[in-house]
């Protein structure tokens, strides 16, 4: 009797609420802990991030429309499943890694108590940085905040928690994204994408891209359509300040943080730097 061979997984993009291959029809080795061949992962063009642009503009009106509750539920429901499916995200962070059973429990433990943070956060931020403003005059003045649009996010090499604390407060306030996951480690970022699309996230909320950041995230740094950037993966400064510059040229949010400890309490400064603040003018009486 012959040996069964195993089925491996293709690992594609996520755009849309879909696993395409990269329309270029290239992929790029990623090596496993110990420098060995641990799959093939698709590397994004300029076209695909491009479809993901689109795909997250698409989504952005139904997205954002719901409610601030709603948001939050949606973004529980993702780690709902991602709980669900723990043993295979700490196979993987062992295998990509080569972290420890303990200190992968610990990852996937934090990824889904992030999620479930600003879940909660969803329905409160607004009570937080918006309300009603004392002003000299028969008026009532009201400030809230608003989603920016869509957010291009460079992850943070760490391929769940990294991921998790970048994508979870742009869409849990209203936003979506397109993400350039960890170039090195990509795998754990598709699987979570695989998490989000059998989840309650519609389609194009948001979207994976692996492959090379210093192809891709200039193209979206400049991106027109494309209303702020998060910086957190880029390590490269050269790198970093020629995509603060592309920003510039159309008035983009641009967050840059320094080096960040991904297992400390997250803070709100990753909700508040994506929204914009809307202030209602209406006079007392009428």
């Amino acid at each position: 009797m012959s040996a069964r061979l195993d089925v491996k997984k293709t690992y594609k993009l996520y755009i849309d609420g879909e696993f395409p291959r990269s329309e270029s029809g290239r992929s790029y080795v990623v090596a496993d802990a110990k420098g060995g061949f641990l799959a093939n992962a698709s590397q994004a063009s300029r076209k695909d991030a491009r479809d993901a642009v689109r795909a997250a503009r698409s989504a952005f009106g139904g997205w954002s429309g719901r409610t601030a509750y709603n948001r939050g539920q949606v973004v529980y429901r993702i780690a709902e499943v991602l709980e669900s499916r723990r043993d295979q995200f700490e196979a993987e962070l062992r295998s990509s890694e080569g972290v420890t059973p303990a200190k992968a429990r610990t990852f996937v433990d934090a990824a889904i108590d992030r999620l479930v943070w600003y879940a909660g956060w969803a329905d409160k931020i607004a009570q937080v940085v918006g309300g009603a403003n004392p002003v000299a005059g028969p008026y009532f003045n009201h400030s809230a905040p608003e989603p920016s649009g869509v957010i291009a996010i460079i992850a943070p090499a760490g391929p769940l928690l990294g991921l998790v604390s970048v994508v979870a407060p742009v869409i849990a306030c209203g936003n979506t994204c397109v993400v350039i996951a960890s170039e090195p480690h990509p795998l754990t970022a598709i699987t979570l994408a695989e998490v989000m699309a059998t989840s309650d996230l519609p389609g194009g909320v948001v979207n994976v891209l692996t492959g090379s950041v210093a192809e891709i995230a200039p193209w979206l740094a400049s991106h027109s359509d494309v209303n702020g950037i998060d910086l957190t993966g880029v390590n490269d400064p050269d790198l970093g300040r020629t995509l603060e510059e592309a920003a510039a040229e159309n008035l983009k949010r641009v967050r840059r943080p320094g080096l960040e400890d991904l297992l400390a309490t997250p803070a709100l400064d990753r909700m508040t730097k994506f929204l914009e603040t809307k202030t209602v003018w209406h006079p007392m009486g009428l």
